[in-house]
Order: structure tokens, then sequence, then C-alpha cells
């Protein structure tokens, strides 16, 4: 299937023969549908929180302990699609033809001076309607005849203004989010931010510009790493027969392989609870407090999951783990010497495994199958406690594009709690349309992950993934058509295997900026 410099190209990526092979194996027989078993809804599934249990909530983060926070903020790419109307109004215009005043591009223009980024010396005091107006201020927008904004990433794009003259870009406002609700006790501020290469002298740029003013503002530390994913979990392209795709120099191929590679970045992370955050998901600075306060409700119930779980799994060592050549605390006998089957069917044992499943089915959705034995009974619980925490805020439907909660059925006979996009769904199925028309929340990419497990080691999160639950997509290069394989979604099929909580959390947290037009919206004006 390749060359001699096939090889040599798939190798000085970081990637091997062997990957590659099974990636173009993946072209041809698919990814298996997930089987839905219902969606996540607030009846079961996701937690709905009044006054007092918020409260609570905030209460427990406050007091709980923490081996270290850290803000994982996904930021990769351009914002080309951010301005994808925009380009298109520009080309118009250049071919001579001229904007409807309802055409987005042609919206943008006339409401400009609305925009942070607005300055009358680049696009002038006076707006019109005319089509020159409009080409100039498309072209000084989106071309470095003026701010560049088509080739650069949105973190560092100017996105609000505030009426003290400050103007903050998206990466900004996660630095003054950071400090608000995930400082360490000792005054640092942690973030971790995804990037690629050719934007890092942007993102330090636009760091530089605020560092000192908001340390000294604040009271805080700031400890930013800016990290890239990874060439080597790019994925080969294929054309229509499923052949490796090469271009017009006859090379191979490789495409980003979505967010999920990500889970690579996240699984370098030594601080034990991390929060998630879409670098577009921002509003103005007076909607902190709710921001933070539900921020804070997500890190308290994570934390509240992880220690239910680490205390279970505690109570498991000491009911079911002999104890050589002393009196027995679960057997009860002087020098007993009990096997661990023995240990697995006391009334204790089996008295906790049944709160185990209990609790499991009733806060998290996992409904575990029957054992053959008590010893495996233990043994499966075990496993469903030992894992990476998450706690993912859900917003009410909007129909926004995205990703959803649903209830699973997995490969062990259990059941779980995931996050699916559209395309993971049959939608030849007709319990799967039922399920999807019948969702109720949409996933905002607000998420809390516990990454220690209860011992206090790092999970390697790479175990914790489903390499079942990525998915192929149809793309072109210039102009030929080719199919892409993305990796399973960093908060998909990358933490299928985790354990999981949905909360449901206010609209007016989730705000953001898909399109240049949504700086319009009110949670991005004054």
């Amino acid at each position: 299937m390749f060359k001699k410099e096939d090889i040599q190209q798939i190798e000085q990526r970081g990637s091997s023969v062997k990957t590659v092979e099974e990636q173009v194996e993946r072209f041809k027989k698919g990814f298996p549908w997930l089987k839905i078993v219902a969606p996540a809804t607030p009846e079961k599934g996701i937690q709905v929180l009044d006054e007092a249990a918020v409260e609570a909530a905030v209460k427990y983060y406050e007091g709980a302990q923490i081996k270290g926070k850290c803000k994982f903020v996904p930021a990769s790419g351009a914002a080309s699609r951010m301005f994808k109307d925009l380009f298109s109004g520009l080309d118009a215009l250049k071919a001579g033809k001229e904007l409807a005043d309802d055409a987005p591009a042609a919206k943008f223009v006339d409401q400009i001076q609305s925009f942070a980024f607005y300055t009358p010396e680049l696009f002038g005091e006076t707006v019109c309607k005319c089509p020159e107006y409009r080409e100039s201020v498309l072209a000084k927008t989106l071309t470095d005849e003026g701010l560049g904004y088509g080739n650069k990433p949105k973190g560092v794009l100017k996105f609000h203004k505030y009426t003290d003259g400050e103007i903050r870009t998206a990466f900004a406002e996660h630095l003054v989010e950071a400090q608000n609700y995930m400082k360490n006790d000792d005054g640092t501020a942690n973030l971790v931010v995804t990037i690629s290469p050719e934007h890092q002298h942007l993102f330090e740029e636009a760091y530089a510009e605020v560092k000192a003013a908001y340390e000294a503002k604040y009271g805080v530390q700031y400890n930013i790493t800016f990290t890239f994913q990874d060439k080597a979990t790019d994925t080969i392209a294929v054309d229509v027969e499923n052949k490796p795709f090469r271009t017009e120099t006859d090379a191979l191929l490789f495409r980003p392989a979505g967010h999920g590679a990500l889970i690579y970045n996240l699984n370098n992370i030594k601080e034990e609870v991390v929060s998630i955050k879409n670098i577009d998901n921002v509003a103005n600075e007076r909607l902190l407090p709710a921001t933070a306060t539900w921020k804070m409700v997500l890190l308290g119930k994570a934390l509240e999951l992880r220690d239910t779980l680490h205390g279970y799994l505690k109570e498991l060592d000491i009911v079911c783990t002999p104890i050589q050549g002393s009196e027995n605390r679960t057997v009860g006998v002087p020098g007993y010497d009990p096997v661990y089957e023995d240990l697995c069917a006391t009334p204790e044992a089996v008295q906790l495994c049944d709160d185990i499943e209990k609790y499991l089915e009733d806060v998290l959705c996992i409904k575990m199958p029957a054992a053959d034995s008590c010893k495996a009974r233990v043994e499966a619980l075990r496993k469903k406690l030992d894992r990476p925490v998450r706690v993912a805020g859900m917003v009410k439907n909007q129909g926004e594009p995205g990703g959803g909660p649903f209830i699973i059925a997995e490969k062990d006979g259990s059941t779980s709690l995931q996050v699916l996009e559209s395309v993971q769904i049959n939608m030849s199925d007709d319990h799967a349309r039922e399920s999807l028309a019948n969702a109720t929340h949409f996933n905002p990419v607000d998420i809390v992950c516990c990454l220690h497990d209860y011992k206090g080691e790092s999970f390697d999160l790479l175990k914790y993934v489903d390499e079942d639950a990525g998915f192929i997509s149809s793309k072109s290069y210039q102009g030929r058509e080719l199919k892409a394989l993305e990796l399973p979604g960093l908060w998909n099929g990358a933490m299928s295997n985790w354990n999981t909580l949905f909360v449901e959390v206010p609209l007016e947290t989730f705000n953001p900026v898909k399109v240049v037009l949504d700086l319009l919206r009110p949670a991005h004006q004054n």
C-alpha cells in the first residue's frame, strides 16, 4: 500500500505504518452506531438544582481538598468559519454584485461601530450602504489590508469593549475568568491553551499586553502553557474508494483529527481538577458572577462525586482485601486468612455492592449487568468506580448545532451517560430518531474533570477512550472529494469510559461566538 517515500513521510510525522494502515481499515469498516437507550433529560440523566442545592455545591467546592486546579481552553485553528459569510460578501462585491441589506455581510458593515475592533481611523467615522464602503470594511476586517482577522485565531480577536475604554480579546476574558473561580490556594491561576504553532506569537503578544495589569488588578499569578495538537495524531485521508488520498505531488494527505486529539494534551496535565471551556464561549465581565457561580457548582458536584467514588473504593479495599496473620474485621476470626472470593461473598461485602450499584444507577445512570459471582461483581464495580470524573453543564436546547446528552447501552451490558454528536446518531433507526426528537438539552462544552484516582495518582486518560466512537466525514481538497477520519471527540468518545454527571446550567452561561454577528448579542455588548 505504501511506498518508501510514504513510509518516510509517515515516520517523520511521528506516526507509524501500522497506525496508518489501521486508519485506512477503519474507513473500510466504518464506526458502529452507539445504541441509544433514551435521551438524558431532567426526568432521568440531568440534575436540575434548586437554590439550596446550588449553594450546597458551591460550599462543597470551597471546602474541598484539591491537588491543583487548571483551566483547559481548546483554541486551535483560525477563525475562518467565524467570517465565512463576510468572505462570501467580499467575493460578491469584488465580482460587481450588490449585497442585500439583510445579508450577513451587509448587516456586519452597517453595525461596524458596535464591534470592539472598530476604530474610526481604520473604518472611517461615517457608515454608508454603498458597495465601495462595504467592500472596504470587509477587506479591512478580513485581510492584511487592515486587521487580517480572516487568518487569525478567535482567541486573539477583540471581542469586548468596556465603558472605561478597555478592549479585551477572547483569551483575555479567559484570564479574567480563571482568576475568579480557578485560583489555587497559593494565588496562582494555571491555564493550558491549545493553539496552532503558527499562532503562538499572536497569543504571546496578547498575553504580554494584559499580564502585568491583570496580575496587579486581580491579585493573581498566571501560569500559562501554550500547547499544540500533535502532528502524530493527524489521520490519513482517503479517496471515495478508500485508498490513501494523494496530493498533486503524489504525497499522502494527512488532516487534523478533530478535538479528540486533544486528549493527549489533557493527559499531560498534572493538576487534579481541570475546567474545560471553548475559547469563544466568553461574555462581558458583567455576566461573570453568574458564570463563576455555576462553574463553582459544577466544580462542587465533580468533587462531591469524586469523594463518593473514592470513598466506595476505599470501603471495598477494607471489606474485600484479606488481612494476613491478624484478626480480619470482615470475617472476625483470629488468625483466619480468607481467600478473596470468600470476602466478596460476606454480608458486609454484598450490602456494600448493593449500595454502590444503587448509587451508580440513581446518580450516574449506570445500570450494571448481573455478575456470575460475588468476586466478578466486586471487580466490575471496582472498574466502574476507579475512572476519571467529568461533570458537564447542559443548557436547554435552543437549536444550536452540536452534541447532546443521552443514555446509551455499553458493550459490557451496562448503561452510561454520554455526549453524542448528530453524526453519531443512526437516523435510519426509529428509536434513535425518536430519542433525538425528545432530547431537551444541548452540550455547551462546560465541563469539570477530576483526573486523579483514589490513591492520588494521575489517571492515564488514553486508557478510557472508546476507539469506536469516532466518525468519518466528507471533505474536499482542491476540488477533489475525500473522506476524513475524526478521532473520538474530546468530550465524546475520548471521555466515553469516564464517570459522568450532567447538570443543567442557565442559558446565560453559554455565549459562544460561532459567527461574527454573534458579537452583537447582549452578552458581548455593554
